[in-house]
């Protein structure tokens, strides 16, 4: 089982949809890992998927360099402070947050309008 979920996420993230939020989703509902958890292999299976997606992203020319490293300064900061708050809320508001981001992204995506 967990090498067809980590298949499919794999699959999902080459196909640019958030292989990493498929992840969550199947650890989190199929494998009974907690959110915590759950989340840290995401990153850890983030690392390698997304050191693929950039060489080809870059082998491409679609990498704005200034902008990426921008992004990168200012996201590190955000990403310690986001980790530091997910470790002290309780787990099962963690999960009904990450659920409420869920719904709302998958709402916004559902009616949107095609560019």
């Amino acid at each position: 089982m967990d090498f067809l979920i980590g298949f499919f996420a794999g699959f999902a993230g080459g196909l640019g949809i958030g292989g990493g939020g498929i992840l969550l989703l199947c650890l989190t509902a199929f494998c009974g890992i907690d959110q915590l958890s759950a989340q840290g292999i995401n990153l850890v299976f983030f690392l390698p998927t997304a050191a693929a997606a950039l060489f080809m992203h870059l082998r491409n020319g679609y990498v704005k360099l200034k902008t990426a490293l921008l992004a990168a300064v200012f996201g590190i900061p955000g990403v310690l402070l986001g980790s530091f708050i997910a470790g002290s809320i309780e787990k099962d508001l963690l999960r009904g947050i990450f659920a409420l981001f869920l719904l709302i992204i998958g709402l916004r995506e559902l009616f949107r309008k095609s560019d």
